[in-house]
């Protein structure tokens, strides 16, 4: 009797090694693009300046921001139109970019730099955001209306890996399917930061 046949195992992008389900991820600078890797390559470009920063490897770090909730000025410069965005900044250019998740893909615009310095100024702990690798995630999320008139807008606010945003984009992507989506789609955003924002607090013993 013939063996069922194994799936391929996942190779490392830039060594070919067999790596497992939960390898890291590389940014290839000049390229904007991600590449899934084994730990020692993955290890490799921890290090800044490794390979003349053509690569850089993606941190793990989630960090919850809840202090930006109350830079309202700030984020009323970033103009974040659908409620959904991130912003990292491009070792490249020196600017901070802003991408806005949609149904066919990710929206990007640069973000002027006085609007970017506002909102640093306003929440110091931007400034340890590593360039091309982390990135600055918020959601904007409207009251219900049974929670009263007068709330303000729930606001989600996280330091993350910029694989962490990537996937939102596929997600959401994979979600939308026709006109009647949106309910679906809004549901997969609020297990994502579910998943996330709990995956933080465990992480920091709250």
């Amino acid at each position: 009797m013939r063996r069922p046949t194994s799936p391929a195992a996942e190779r490392c992008e830039l060594c070919g090694t067999e790596m497992t389900p939960d390898h890291g991820h590389v940014v290839n600078v000049p390229r904007r693009t991600l590449l899934c890797v084994c730990r020692p390559c993955y290890l490799a470009f921890m290090r800044d300046g490794a390979d003349g920063l053509r690569f850089r490897a993606v941190p793990e770090r989630y960090l919850l921001l809840p202090e930006l909730a109350a830079a309202r000025d700030g984020l009323e410069a970033l103009q974040i139109p659908i409620g959904l965005a991130f912003f990292f900044r491009n070792s490249a250019t020196g600017r901070t970019t802003a991408f806005y998740p949609s149904p066919a893909g990710a929206t990007e615009s640069e973000l002027a730099l006085d609007a970017w310095d506002a909102i640093v100024n306003a929440v110091p702990r931007l400034s340890t955001l590593k360039p091309d690798v982390e990135a600055l995630l918020i959601r904007t999320k409207t009251p219900s209306p049974e929670s009263g008139s007068g709330e303000p807008p729930v606001i989600d606010a996280l330091i993350v890996p910029i694989d962490a945003c990537y996937e939102l984009v596929g997600r959401i992507r994979r979600t939308w399917s026709g006109i009647h989506s949106g309910d679906e789609v809004m549901r997969e955003i609020d297990a994502f930061f579910g998943r996330i924002i709990e995956h933080t607090r465990s992480a920091a013993g709250v």
